[in-house]
């Protein structure tokens, strides 16, 4: 068990230890990155991260694949609390959208494609009309 302690932006935790965790196959909005806008939701995720892990008490558990680290030394984890995954929840809540170019489990691959599908399908924030034809 893993306690987090800042959230940096929807797709990106800090913990306890100062281990930067990067959430494995999503990708959220920009809201932080330097010289660059805040992008369309990017609020909404950071938010959203910080309201879901507020509700696990800032205690996760991470489960690792076969890359362990981005190209800026993040650790990339698919982050858990009881049986809730944050990165399928931020899929869900149309507030990510999934990277199927990545190596990680198929199975992972499978869940995320299904909830980002039903996040658009109900044309929740990314998938919203006026967001959906951007790229």
């Amino acid at each position: 068990m893993y306690h987090v302690n800042r959230v940096v932006d929807g797709d990106t935790i800090v913990l306890d230890d100062g281990t930067r965790v990067r959430l494995m196959g999503v990708d959220c909005p920009e809201s932080v990155k330097p010289n660059t806008p805040v992008e369309p939701y990017g609020t909404e995720a950071t938010e959203f991260t910080r309201n879901w892990l507020a509700s696990a008490g800032g205690n996760v558990r991470l489960e690792f694949d076969r890359e362990r680290f981005d190209n800026f030394e993040r650790t990339l984890a698919f982050v858990w609390h009881e049986e809730h995954s944050l990165n399928e929840d931020l899929l869900r809540a149309g507030l990510a959208r999934w990277e199927a170019n990545f190596s990680y489990a198929s199975s992972m691959k499978t869940r995320f494609r299904k909830a980002q599908e039903a996040a658009r399908q109900d044309q929740r924030g990314l998938w919203t009309p006026s967001q959906a034809a951007k790229p």
